[in-house]
């Protein structure tokens, strides 16, 4: 697997990682054995970037990674993020957010215990509450970066303004935001800001929560308790126009000699070197096609016909429900 390097402090991870999230909630049941065996496939074909977060499960994503890389996390690089203590327990059924920086240690601390680890290799603040002061959030990831608990510091889903405010306290070596053909609102400001300041871009979400494999058609195909029941995108009328959007990415595929999944990810890889998306599975069958994703090639014909296959504006329904999207750039 390639390398590509994240932020002005050079984190070198593999070009294409693993989203850990589904292992543990979202998207259907758990298989435990499954999601570990899918991690530690991951590590043995140069997979070394895995992603997660204290709210996957409420720890037991963490508990899974930990346990996964157990004797190999010098193989690893582990991303994972605090500042939601709940994800229903708010206004609405909405998250808790809290980015304070007493809970920023209190996070930490616990995150290390379930994954096991001396160290956290990219600790990011995964939703800021507006109420505490970027400047001071930083300040206490600064600290654990001093105190060795932490080496690199990232941010989610936040305004370009917060950006240059966290990166004026420490450097912030990547940005997580969803990017995909599926969603390509942070290229209006935010990519340029991460790039002004040279922080990396590591997009969740790089195959529209599945649908630009193309194999989702109806809801009837996901689990009672799969989050996108509740998606706006798929629903009614918009998954209608989104499913005759994925069928130009499906032909386009066909035509070039890869998969719809592929082609999502190698157009995310040519946007630059300074993006590493992190397509999420639990299964070592899709872990394998995501990963020989780094072995297409498009040309920039290629791009564009595919940028204009899926506009910028075509994608039909809001990204959240409306509890969520008010905690998107913050």
């Amino acid at each position: 697997m390639q390398q590509r390097t994240l932020g002005p402090s050079g984190l070198s991870v593999s070009a294409i990682g693993l989203g850990c999230m589904g292992m543990s909630v979202c998207y259907g049941p758990r298989d435990e054995a499954a999601a570990v065996e899918t991690i530690r496939r991951a590590l043995d074909t140069g997979v070394t970037f895995l992603d997660t977060a204290d709210a996957y499960g409420n720890g037991h994503n963490e508990e899974l990674v930990g346990r996964a890389v157990k004797g190999r996390r010098h193989e690893a690089v582990i991303a994972t993020k605090f500042g939601i203590r709940s994800l229903t327990g708010g206004p609405e059924g909405g998250p808790v957010i809290d980015s304070t920086p007493e809970y920023a240690r209190e996070a930490c601390d616990a995150s290390l215990r379930r994954l096991g680890t001396d160290h956290i290799d990219l600790y990011y603040l995964h939703r800021r509450n507006p109420g505490t002061p970027v400047e001071e959030t930083m300040g206490a990831l600064a600290e654990l970066v001093r105190a060795g608990k932490v080496r690199h510091v990232g941010l989610s889903e936040v305004s370009p303004d917060t950006l240059r405010r966290a990166h004026a306290v420490h450097p912030v070596t990547a940005l997580q935001s969803e990017y995909s053909l599926w969603e390509r609102g942070l290229e209006d400001e935010l990519l340029p800001t991460a790039r002004e300041l040279g922080i990396g871009i590591v997009p969740y979400a790089p195959v529209g929560r599945g649908f630009l494999t193309g194999a989702l058609t109806s809801l009837d195909q996901l689990a009672d308790d799969d989050y996108r029941r509740n998606d706006p995108r798929f629903q009614g009328e918009h998954l209608v126009r989104n499913l005759a959007l994925v069928e130009r990415v499906r032909a386009m595929a066909a035509r070039i000699g890869c998969t719809p999944v592929q082609l999502a990810l190698a157009w995310l890889l040519s946007r630059g070197e300074d993006i590493v998306p992190i397509p999420g599975t639990k299964r070592i069958s899709y872990l394998t096609e995501n990963t020989r994703a780094a072995e297409v090639s498009l040309s920039g014909p290629e791009c564009r016909e595919l940028e204009e296959a899926i506009s910028r504006h075509a994608v039909s329904g809001a990204r959240y429900a409306e509890p969520a999207m008010r905690l998107l750039n913050t």
